[in-house]
């Protein structure tokens, strides 16, 4: 199954639903209204709009997900390669460490990943 688009707004409102999730509507509203500014139709409507695309569910009035923030964050970089660098993951780290200062641990750190699936695991 392909992970379902999120955009920028519904990505901040699902980070709030992955922190405190299994949660009632009525309080994911109310915290959505304390770290967003959103008012309660917004929150409600965003429920409805994920809940169709298959993001969560709310069943009882009981909100949680469907798609980790894992899946989320991963479909969005796979997008954001094959957009950007024309699904090349090696330019994509060329262009990412050209700008950016990595540190020791880091590069460790990605070095580790890439043993590990060198090794399949």
């Amino acid at each position: 199954m392909e992970t379902p688009k999120v955009y920028e707004s519904e990505y901040r409102f699902c980070l709030i639903l992955w922190e405190h999730e299994p949660i009632k509507s009525k309080e994911l509203v109310r915290l959505c209204q304390e770290q967003l500014g959103w008012k309660s139709t917004t929150t409600y409507t965003v429920i409805k709009r994920l809940s169709e695309r298959g993001v969560l569910k709310n069943e009882n009035t009981i909100v949680t997900s469907l798609v980790s923030k894992e899946e989320i964050q991963a479909a969005e970089l796979d997008e954001f390669v094959e957009k950007t660098f024309e699904g090349s993951l090696p330019a994509f780290v060329a262009a990412f460490t050209k700008h950016k200062n990595i540190s020791r641990e880091e590069i460790d750190a990605v070095q580790a990943m890439i043993d590990r699936y060198r090794k399949g695991e």
